[in-house]
């Protein structure tokens, strides 16, 4: 329960700051400040809401994947594209081990992993299938062809 947990304040971490971001005009790391500072005093102030783990970790995900959603709106393509970084930071991170440790900048590079691998999947994937397109539209102007 506590993964899910974390998974989901990942999701929301990136869907939200682009989400400031783009609708309210306030800039990626303006967005980004603003949501992590709030989420990080609301569990500073209220310690007890959850268990040690959750209000821990929750502020620390929410940070990590609030720079998934610094994403510029050129190369977002979609808040799916994002809601998947944020799922897979999420599990990246709560799998880290001490890998990370003593490693500046880890919640960036775990961020920077995320993204990169989704937008590389998602237009691995978007190619196959324009690929496939494409070689539909032969094979229908070749039958077209011997047809006539």
């Amino acid at each position: 329960m506590n993964y899910l947990v974390i998974v989901i304040s990942g999701i929301l971490g990136a869907a939200l700051t682009y989400y400031v971001s783009a609708r309210f005009k306030q800039g990626a790391v303006r967005s980004s400040a603003l949501l992590s500072l709030i989420v990080g005093l609301f569990f500073y102030c209220f310690p007890e809401i959850l268990n040690a783990y959750l209000t821990k970790n929750i502020p620390i995900a929410f940070i990590g994947t609030s720079f998934i959603g610094m994403v510029s709106s050129k190369a977002k393509g979609s808040y799916f594209r994002l809601v998947v970084a944020g799922i897979l930071f999420s599990i990246i991170y709560i799998n880290k081990s001490h890998f990370f440790e003593g490693f500046g900048g880890a919640l960036g590079a775990l961020a920077f992993i995320s993204l990169v691998t989704t937008m590389g999947l998602s237009e691995v994937l978007s190619r196959n299938t324009k690929i496939k397109d494409r070689i539909l539209v032969v094979r229908k102007k070749l039958l077209n062809e011997k047809k006539n």
